[in-house]
C-alpha cells in the first residue's frame, strides 16, 4: 500500500529490535516514521514531529507509557496504539483511560500492527468527514446524549471525554438501539478487523466506557455480545 499523502507516525519503543522492525514495516507501507527509545525523548519527538499517530510501548525507561500518553494528549489529541508485554485488565483499562485508542500485546505480527494502524487512521478520517458533513444527528441513551457531528458525549448535561475508539463503539451501538451486536460485528464495524481476533479489545473498551458513563449504559448479553437500551427496557 502506498499512501497518496504521507502520514507521520512516531514509534516510542525502548527495545531496539522491535522499534526497528515496526519502523521498517510502517515505512514499507508508505508512512513517514520517527523513533524514540525512551519516554522523555518520545514526548519531545511528538511535540516536534506533530504525528498523525503514535505507537507507544507501555514499559519505557524514564517515564512510562501511561505518563507519556497523558503528556502528549495534553498538548493535542493524537491517536495512540499502545504496545504492552502484559495483558492484565487493569493495565489495559488504565491505558484506555489516559487516551490510548487501542492496544496490542507482545508478541504481535507486523501484519496485525499495520491493520490496526490503518483502522485507527480510517476512524480519524471518518471523524473529520462527519464533522465536515451535514448529515450528523443527536442520539440519546437514557440521560446520555451523543452528538454525532461534533463527536461529543454528555451525561446529565455534563461533557464526558471519550477516546475516538470509545466514541465510535458507543455510536455503533447507539445507531441500533435494542439490537445485540456480537463482538465480531463490533470488531468489523468499529475496528475494521476481518479475522474475528481481538474480542478482549471490545471488552476492555466497553469497560472503559462504563467507567466514564456508568455501568448501565451498555448491556452485556451473555455469550452473544452487547446492546444499548431502545427506550423500552429499563
Amino acid at each position: 500500500m502506498v499512501l497518496d499523502e504521507r502520514r507521520s507516525i512516531v514509534v516510542i519503543e525502548d527495545e531496539e529490535a522491535i522499534a526497528s522492525a515496526v519502523a521498517a514495516r510502517l515505512r514499507s507501507e508508505g508512512y513517514d516514521v520517527h523513533v524514540a527509545s525512551d519516554g522523555h525523548a518520545g514526548v519531545e519527538l511528538c511535540s516536534e514531529a506533530v504525528p498523525d499517530l503514535v505507537v507507544l510501548d507501555l514499559m519505557l525507561p524514564g517515564i512510562d507509557g501511561l505518563e507519556v500518553c497523558r503528556r502528549i494528549q495534553s498538548e493535542r489529541r493524537v491517536p495512540v496504539l499502545m504496545l504492552t508485554a502484559r495483558d492484565g485488565e487493569t493495565d489495559l483499562l488504565v491505558g484506555l483511560a489516559v487516551g490510548a485508542d487501542d492496544y496490542m500485546t507482545k508478541p504481535f505480527s507486523p501484519r496485525e500492527l499495520v491493520a490496526r494502524v490503518q483502522a485507527i487512521l480510517r476512524r480519524v478520517d471518518s471523524a473529520v468527514n462527519d464533522a465536515n458533513g451535514s448529515n450528523g444527528d443527536l442520539r440519546s441513551i437514557d440521560d446520555v446524549e451523543i452528538d454525532m457531528v461534533r463527536r461529543r458525549v454528555r451525561r446529565a448535561g455534563e461533557v464526558v471525554h471519550l477516546t475516538p475508539t470509545e466514541f465510535d463503539l458507543l455510536a455503533c451501538l447507539a445507531a441500533r438501539p435494542g439490537a445485540v451486536l456480537t463482538r465480531e460485528q463490533l470488531l468489523r464495524e468499529v475496528w475494521g478487523y476481518r479475522d474475528g481476533s481481538g474480542a478482549r479489545t471490545v471488552d476492555s473498551h466497553v469497560r472503559a466506557i462504563r467507567r466514564k458513563l456508568g455501568t448501565d449504559i451498555i448491556r452485556t448479553v451473555h455469550a452473544v455480545g452487547y446492546a444499548v437500551s431502545d427506550g423500552d427496557d429499563g
